[in-house]
C-alpha cells in the first residue's frame, strides 16, 4: 500500500512583484495543514463519492474514511475505465492517502480480454457494501456501475475496503456476462437483520430486496419496487434523476439522490446539480420527501438581493453522508472546467436529527458551498493555497449551461491535471492547482472561509498573491465579508494590473493593515475591474497572507 505525505513548498520572495517560480535559497517546507474544498489533491477527478468508515485493516481498532467513486480521467467523457479509493483516518480528515486502483474490468470469467482493443469497461458511479458473516469475517461488496451491455449489475468483492476487487458474479450462460439486477447508479444495504436491498435508476426510481447468497440478484419470493420515489417526470416534490444512496440513521431509512429541481425553484432555472433525501420507516418505502442537502450551484444573493448561482450554474451531482467523530458530513461533487467531464470531490457539514418510533422525521440541514472542506475552523490564511478552491466565481453576466458544456463570461476555475509526479507531491502547487481563469471586468472569485483570528490584530498583513497577467490594465480590489460594501463588504486593499506587465508568472504584494479589524471566520474576495470589457485581466495561480 503507498503512503503519501502531504507536504507543499511555499514560493516567492517578499517583493512587490516578483517570480512565482520558488528559489531554492528562499523555498521553505511547511505542512498544509488546512487543504480546502476541494479535499483530495486538485489534480484528482473523483466525483460520485460513496463515503464510509470502515477499520483499518492493516491497524485493527484504528478507523478510516473510505471514499468510492467514479473516475474522471477519460477528458471527453463521464468517468473511467478504473475505479480508485482515497482514505483519510478519522483522526486526520485532511491528510487523504491514495489506495490505488480497485477495479478495472477488461477480461471475462475465462480470463479472456473482453474486446480486441483490450479497453476496459468504462464504470460510473460504485456503491461498496459490508457482509460480516458468523465467524466476524469480512467482505466488501463493490458495485461499480458497468455501462457495458450484459454486465450492468456485476458484483465485485474484496476481504479489504481498499481493494482489490474480483468480479465474482459471472455468468454460468455467458462468461461475457454477469448475473445481476442492479442497474444504474446502484445502491446496496445491508440491514441489521441481515436482509440486503438495492436501489437504481435514471429519472425513474427502483429498488429490491437482494437474495443474501448472491448480492446481486432479487431475493426469490419478492418483487421489484418501481418508483420507490415519484421520478422526475411524475407530479410531486421528488422529481428524481439519478444518484440513488442509501443510509439507515438510527430506526430510520433515508435514500439520498440527484434531484431535479423546478423551474423557477429557490429562484433559479431548473437543475440537477442538487442532492435531496428521502425518509422511511421501512426499507422499500414508502417514503416522505426531506429536502435540499447540498446545491452545487451555491446559491447566494447579488447586490441587488437577487437569488443566482455564485458556483457552475448546472451540471450533475452524486453524493452520500456520512457521520464521523460524531459530525455529519455531505459528500457531493463540483464540475471544473467548461463541460462535465472533470468532477472534483467536495464535502460540507451539516446537521442531522430524527425522530424516533413510527412516523418519525428526519431532519438534515443543507449544507453550505465553501472552501473548506473538512477545516470547519476555517482556512489557515498563513498557508498558500491554490486559486482553484475558489467557491465563488461569477462574472459580469450568468454563465450558460447547454449540456454538457458551460459556456462563462467571467471568472471560472479551469479543470488541472497535475504533472508526472502527481503521486510523488500531491499537495506540491505545482501538481495541487486549478487555476481561476478568464476574470473579466466585472468578475468575482470568493473563499468562504479563511480562519483569521490567526492574523488577528496585525496591522502588518500582506497579501502575496501569483497571477499570469494577461496584458489588460484593471485593478483587483481585496475584500472581506461580502463582495460589494452595500452589503456590508469592507475593502482591504487593490492591486493594479498594467498592459506592460510580462505575461508570466507574477507575485504580487499589497498591503492589508485593515484586516487587523477582523477576527473569526471570514470570506476574502477578489473583484476585478477594468476600463476594456470581456477580456480577462489575468489567470489567478495561488495566494498566502503573511
Amino acid at each position: 500500500m503507498k503512503t503519501i505525505h502531504f507536504i507543499i513548498a511555499a514560493m516567492c520572495s517578499a517583493v512587490l512583484a516578483t517570480s512565482c517560480t520558488p528559489k531554492a535559497d528562499v523555498a521553505k517546507t511547511t505542512q498544509l495543514t488546512t487543504v480546502g474544498n476541494p479535499f483530495l489533491p486538485l489534480w484528482e477527478h473523483i466525483p460520485d463519492g460513496e463515503p464510509y468508515v470502515f477499520e483499518d485493516p492493516d491497524h485493527p481498532g484504528k478507523y478510516r474514511v473510505y471514499v468510492y467513486g467514479s473516475h474522471d480521467n477519460m477528458l471527453t467523457g463521464y468517468c473511467g475505465r478504473d475505479q480508485v479509493v482515497w482514505s483519510a483516518s478519522v483522526d486526520s480528515l485532511t491528510n487523504w492517502r491514495y489506495d490505488g486502483i480497485i477495479l478495472s474490468v477488461d477480461k471475462n470469467a475465462n480470463g479472456q480480454l473482453l474486446n480486441a482493443e483490450g479497453k476496459a469497461d468504462v464504470l460510473y458511479a460504485p456503491d461498496v457494501t459490508l457482509v460480516v458473516d458468523a465467524d466476524g469475517h469480512k467482505t466488501y461488496y463493490l458495485y461499480p456501475n458497468d455501462q457495458e451491455g450484459g454486465r450492468n449489475g456485476l458484483v465485485a468483492k474484496s476481504s479489504r475496503p481498499d481493494g482489490p476487487f474480483e468480479v465474482y458474479n459471472w455468468s454460468t450462460d455467458n462468461p461475457n456476462q454477469a448475473d445481476g439486477v442492479l442497474r444504474f447508479d446502484p445502491a446496496v444495504f445491508v440491514d441489521d437483520d441481515g436482509r440486503v436491498y438495492g436501489y437504481w435508476g435514471f429519472e425513474n426510481s427502483y429498488a429490491a430486496e437482494l437474495d443474501p447468497a448472491t448480492m446481486a440478484t432479487v431475493k426469490p419470493g419478492t418483487q421489484i419496487v418501481e418508483n420507490l420515489v415519484p421520478g422526475r417526470y411524475q407530479p410531486g416534490k421528488f422529481r428524481f434523476f439519478e444518484a440513488s444512496s442509501i443510509r439507515k440513521i438510527q430506526d430510520k431509512y433515508v435514500f439520498i439522490y440527484s434531484r431535479w429541481t423546478e423551474e423557477g425553484e429557490f429562484g433559479l432555472p431548473t437543475t440537477n446539480y442538487t442532492l435531496a433525501y428521502a425518509y422511511s420507516d421501512r426499507p422499500l418505502g414508502p417514503y416522505t420527501y426531506g429536502g435540499t442537502i447540498i446545491d452545487g450551484r451555491a446559491r447566494d444573493v447579488n447586490e441587488q438581493g437577487d437569488t443566482i448561482a455564485t458556483a457552475t450554474v448546472s451540471g450533475n451531482t452524486h453524493g452520500s453522508i456520512c457521520e464521523i467523530n460524531g459530525q455529519w458530513y455531505v459528500f457531493y461533487h463540483r464540475q471544473t472546467g467548461t463541460n462535465e467531464y472533470a468532477r472534483q470531490a467536495m464535502v460540507a457539514p451539516i446537521d442531522v436529527r430524527v425522530e424516533q418510533g413510527p412516523g418519525g422525521k428526519v431532519f438534515i440541514s443543507e449544507g453550505e458551498y465553501t472552501s473548506e472542506g473538512f477545516s470547519l475552523a476555517g482556512l489557515d490564511p498563513l498557508e498558500r493555497h491554490s486559486a482553484g478552491i475558489a467557491c465563488w466565481y461569477t462574472g459580469p453576466k450568468e454563465a450558460v449551461h447547454e449540456w454538457p458544456d458551460n459556456t462563462f463570461y467571467g471568472s471560472y476555475v479551469a479543470a488541472g491535471y497535475g504533472s508526472d509526479d502527481n503521486f510523488d507531491a500531491p499537495y506540491d502547487l505545482r501538481n495541487n492547482t486549478n487555476p481561476v481563469v478568464n476574470n473579466t471586468d466585472g468578475s468575482i472569485v470568493g473563499y468562504k472561509y479563511f480562519d483569521l483570528s490567526r492574523i488577528e490584530g496585525r496591522k502588518d498583513v500582506q497579501l502575496r498573491l501569483c497571477l499570469i497577467p494577461a496584458g489588460i490594465p484593471g485593478t483587483i480590489q481585496v475584500m472581506a465579508v461580502r463582495p460589494w460594501q452595500s452589503q456590508g463588504g469592507k475593502p482591504l486593499g487593490t492591486i493594479e494590473l498594467r498592459a506592460d506587465m510580462p505575461q508570466q508568472p507574477t507575485e504580487l504584494t499589497v498591503a492589508l493593515p485593515d484586516l487587523a479589524n477582523l477576527t473569526g471566520k471570514q470570506a476574502i474576495f477578489f473583484t476585478f475591474s477594468s476600463p476594456t470589457k470581456e477580456q480577462s485581466l489575468c489567470t489567478l495561480e495561488n495566494f498566502v497572507f503573511e
